[in-house]
């Protein structure tokens, strides 16, 4: 089981390294080439959204994407340090979009099928996976 961490300041422009970044590791780990796009997807909206978390809570810290190479699975995690008074309730973000929230977590239920979504008192944590081919040999 392999791990690549990525950590980067909630700035919006880190967020499209994180998604090529994530591509490249779930290839390499195995998924599929036809769900790439959707592996890509998921992970700049997630990584938005934690943005966008700690921008609208006036937070600094750190987004931390986990890309871990499980037997039959790829899994991604992306956690923020936004805590729990960043996260809207019932939809509504304040200083912001109301629905901006809620869209991203929407998008991102459309692309993946294995998905948790969580947010504690130190911030959120949003779980994905997909199947690997178990024919995949990393090169």
């Amino acid at each position: 089981m392999a791990t690549v961490e990525l950590r980067f300041s909630a700035l919006p422009e880190h967020v499209r390294t994180a998604r090529l970044v994530a591509a490249a590791v779930a290839r390499r780990a195995g998924v599929d080439e036809s769900v790439l796009d959707e592996v890509r997807l998921a992970v700049g909206e997630a990584c938005s959204r934690a943005v966008g978390l700690h921008q609208r809570g006036g937070i600094g810290g750190t987004v931390r994407v986990a890309l871990t190479d499980q037997e039959k699975r790829f899994l991604i995690e992306v956690e923020d340090e936004a805590g729990s008074s960043a996260v809207p309730a019932s939809g509504a973000a304040e200083g912001g979009d109301p629905d901006e929230d809620t869209l991203g977590l929407a998008v991102i239920t459309g692309l993946v099928e294995d998905l948790e979504v969580t947010n504690g008192t130190d911030g959120g944590l949003i779980r994905m996976s997909w199947p690997v081919s178990v024919d995949a040999v990393a090169v």
